[in-house]
């Protein structure tokens, strides 16, 4: 069967500037691509979407489970650590043991990146939401609480969506229009404008982006 690939699964690496070809110093952020392996092919018939299952970082066999297991030894392939689907064309052919690097965003525009956000913890309204708080004297009791949150008869109690103290961050993120400023296919890494969600050495995704199509100027 015939597909082609519009992702990879990859890392990030972290931050620095370059060079254009304008002598501009652009800030961009070091994205590790593959090599990832081609895993499993999902068709229609069988699974009722179609798709190309990719994975990356081998992993030791003892820390996969039975059931993932039962995927590589069919596949014939070494375990992996991470997998991921992504969607596809039928257009080029790929085969299951096939091995796609970051050669996939040669001459691509722009990409959208999906990572997970960094993990703040429980954290109050102040930070979480940037209340400004209560007054900052002596005789103030309500420097960094959040205040009133109820009502006083209807309906009675707290609505819905009311911006309160709790977890913050470790989110899926998704970044999209990040501009590809260069491709490095010997190190097998990708440089694009701007940030990224998730601390370097995160597992993210790579994808063609969505919305702004175009080869790259």
């Amino acid at each position: 069967m015939s597909f082609v690939m519009n992702g990879l699964i990859g890392k990030k690496l972290g931050m620095t500037s370059v060079f254009n070809a304008e002598g501009q110093q652009v800030p961009v952020t070091i994205l590790e691509c593959g090599p990832c392996v081609v895993l499993q092919h999902k068709e229609p018939a069988l699974d009722g979407y179609e798709a190309v299952q990719l994975g990356y970082a081998d992993a030791a066999e003892k820390k996969i489970s039975r059931a993932e297991m039962g995927v590589f030894k069919k596949a014939g392939l070494a375990p992996k650590k991470y997998r991921h689907e992504f969607e596809c064309e039928k257009d080029d052919t790929l085969k299951i043991g096939d091995v796609v690097t970051v050669k996939l965003f040669e001459g691509v525009g722009y990409v959208d990146v999906s990572g997970m956000t960094k993990g703040k913890g429980f954290q109050g309204v102040i930070r979480r939401h940037h209340m400004s708080g209560g007054p900052i004297t002596h005789g103030g009791h309500s420097k960094r609480r959040v205040g009133s949150v109820g009502c006083r008869e209807l309906p009675g109690r707290i609505h819905k969506g009311k911006r309160m103290p709790g977890h913050m961050g470790h989110v899926h993120v998704t970044q999209q229009n990040l501009k590809v400023v260069q491709v490095r296919p010997e190190e097998n890494v990708i440089l694009v404008c701007g940030a990224v969600p998730g601390p370097r050495g995160s597992i993210i995704t790579i994808k063609k982006a969505l919305k702004k199509v175009g080869a790259k100027k």
